[in-house]
């Protein structure tokens, strides 16, 4: 069983599978759901909600299409892993994020 120590790493401590049950970590769709936001706000979408949703910025399109693509990769790299779930997920995602990518770049 790792030791404390061993658990520590530059910046982060790996989380046991007994903290996991707590909510103490992200499950796969909560990841791409959190990149998938991420890229909405990129694309000007929606707003900080520290600034307040209604307060939007431009798009950032060069960066937008980076977090799509990472989507993108993270589909290639995991085919055949995910549940018939996730998949559907990180498929819808992906649709949206193109639709409004193209609607922004207009």
């Amino acid at each position: 069983m790792p030791t404390e120590q061993d658990k520590r790493g530059p910046g982060f401590t790996m989380n046991d599978p007994d903290e996991r049950s707590k909510g103490a970590a992200i499950d796969f769709s909560t990841f791409v759901l959190s990149l998938g936001t991420t890229a909405l706000y990129q694309l000007g979408q929606i707003g900080d909600p520290e600034e307040g949703a209604e307060k939007r910025r431009e798009p950032n399109l060069p960066i937008a299409k980076q977090t799509i693509d990472t989507l993108e990769m993270l589909t290639e790299k995991t085919r055949g892993n995910l549940t018939d779930t996730e998949s559907k997920l990180l498929e819808s995602i992906l649709y949206e994020l193109h639709m409004k990518f193209v609607e922004a770049s207009k």
